[in-house]
């Protein structure tokens, strides 16, 4: 087994969490969950497959997997970020056994991975999901950015390197959830957005040069066109120009409802915050 530590933040996570933990299991020498007070068999899977289980109130996603940084007890040289819902492969594990053998005494203090996305069971191989974060970096080198959407894991000091194997990410229960799920992201993506207007915006390291890209496009060029127009031409660059449609009635699906209702549903609601000047609610963890 390797020296790292899973941390991985859980709610309601009975469907997930089983394969989740397989897919590490003889790779990591611990795997920590920390809860949000779920109310189905969470708990109980996570203490039949070894893990250590804390509870901790939610306030966003950035808060808590950075509490379960500095109240777990983790003491071993790598710390891995995964989510219930995203699986290694073990093409995967060997080349991180590789890199963290070659990289432990250097500068070399984290290493990115993209993941292969599935959706209703099928992986989406084209269009816009392909996105690349830092999820294992060496114990007190790194921590989630504060802020409530699109929160990135940034080294405090070193560099990164890039996994050439994915992970697998299955992001879907079903349709019900997928949309509340939509939902939830939305007036979480509506406050970062006036977040980012107003000035409060957490300011990203120099050294993190394809967060900030990214960030950059998405205020810098996404922002600057007009609300809901800008929905519709996320959609077609995603579906028609990078090939989504390829990816048949999932990936219709999987693009429409991300690019044309969940960014319209972000439109909607920065609209009427612009009109009534309603205050931001704190919406809590996603049941």
């Amino acid at each position: 087994m390797q020296d790292v530590t899973i941390l991985i933040l859980t709610k309601n996570e009975e469907i997930n969490l089983p394969d989740c933990l397989k897919s590490v299991k003889g790779f990591a020498k611990r795997c920590v969950i920390v809860d949000s007070y779920s109310n189905d068999r969470t708990k109980e899977i996570a203490l039949e497959y070894g893990a250590d289980f804390y509870e901790h109130k939610f306030e966003n996603y950035a808060r808590q997997f950075n509490w379960g940084l500095d109240n777990t007890e983790i003491n071993t040289k790598w710390t891995f970020r995964l989510d219930a819902d995203e699986r290694l492969t073990p093409a995967l594990c060997s080349e991180l056994e590789k890199l963290m053998s070659a990289h432990e005494n250097d500068e070399v203090n984290g290493f990115t991975m993209e993941a292969s996305l599935f959706f209703m069971g099928k992986e989406i191989k084209h269009g816009g999901p392909q996105k690349r974060k830092l999820m294992l970096f060496k114990t007190g080198k790194a921590r989630i950015e504060d802020r409530k959407m699109d929160e990135h894991t940034i080294l405090s000091s070193g560099t990164a390197v890039s996994c050439k194997n994915k992970f697998q990410h299955y992001d879907f229960k079903d349709m019900t959830f997928w949309i509340s799920k939509s939902n939830w992201y939305a007036t979480r993506e509506m406050q970062d957005y006036f977040d980012y207007k107003n000035g409060h915006d957490q300011s990203i390291s120099a050294s993190d040069k394809e967060t900030a890209a990214l960030r950059g496009k998405k205020f810098g060029i996404y922002y600057k066109f007009p609300k809901f127009i800008r929905a519709w031409l996320s959609f077609i660059y995603e579906y028609v120009f990078l090939f989504g449609f390829l990816g048949g009635k999932e990936g219709f699906i999987y693009h429409w409802t991300y690019c044309c209702f969940y960014r319209c549903l972000v439109d909607a609601k920065i609209l009427e915050q612009e009109k009534n000047h309603k205050p931001f609610i704190e919406t809590g963890d996603l049941k």
